[in-house]
């Protein structure tokens, strides 16, 4: 079995159906992209995977087990971790208070916070640890939201849209964080608008469109393909 197994996975509000029977696998080690139009479900299906509603039909496994229905806060003590699109914490908590909130999942106290200090030094928001993240600048809040799934020790993180609103030239921070984890091993899997950063860093691509999955291949042949292009790319297809 992958280390991470989507299957058949629908959810639906009332008569709309947000996600159709979408089905996909994730190798330990892989980093695997998920893209498709605004609204298409794929935050949805991040909320799904990471626990955070649950599906209406169909089933998620994660590392050979089970999780569908299994809370969040299970989930990161078992190494499955989400990014937000917008930075979630407490408006007088610091960056270091954030990032030990989150290296609690797996530390005390103590710990946690000397762990947290290291972490923010690693994503590059060493020296800002008493700032709160409301006068951050958009790139170091994204370093943050990095910083928080880094401090959990996770095995595979769901990063949603971490690239959104940035650069390119701000880009490469975070890029290089998402390198540098996967090579020590941690399993990504990204929603992402920003198509450069996709076709550099995944190995596989996904795309949903209207809550279904319309293609998944490799970047390569992903923008090759004409459903996938009057779908989602037309003109923004500028990498």
């Amino acid at each position: 079995m992958a280390f991470l197994e989507v299957t058949n996975v629908t959810k639906r509000f009332g008569g709309l159906v947000a996600l159709n029977a979408i089905s996909f696998s994730v190798a330990k080690g892989e980093i695997l992209g998920i893209i498709g139009p605004n609204g298409a479900g794929k935050t949805t299906l991040f909320s799904v995977i990471s626990g955070f509603m649950p599906p209406s039909e169909g089933d998620v496994h994660f590392d050979g087990a089970a999780i569908t229905g299994i809370s969040p806060d299970r989930l990161v003590r078992r190494g499955l971790i989400r990014s937000f699109q917008i930075v979630q914490t407490f408006a007088d908590m610091t960056t270091l208070d954030v990032v030990t909130t989150a290296a609690l999942a797996r530390r005390p106290i103590r710990e946690a916070i000397d762990y947290a200090a290291h972490v923010l030094n690693r994503v590059g928001l060493g020296g800002k640890e008493n700032l709160t993240p409301a006068t951050l600048s958009l790139q170091d809040k994204k370093l943050l939201e990095l910083a928080k799934c880094v401090a959990t020790d996770p095995r595979c993180i769901l990063l949603d849209e971490v690239m959104a609103g940035l650069t390119m030239a701000e880009t490469t921070a975070p890029m290089a964080i998402i390198r540098e984890l996967n090579s020590q091993g941690v399993t990504i899997v990204m929603v992402e608008h920003v198509m450069p950063v996709i076709m550099r860093l995944a190995t596989r691509i996904v795309v949903v469109n209207f809550g279904e999955k319309i293609a998944e291949a490799t970047p390569d042949e992903i923008v090759k393909d004409q459903k996938v292009i009057d779908a989602y790319f037309g003109e923004h297809l500028d990498a």
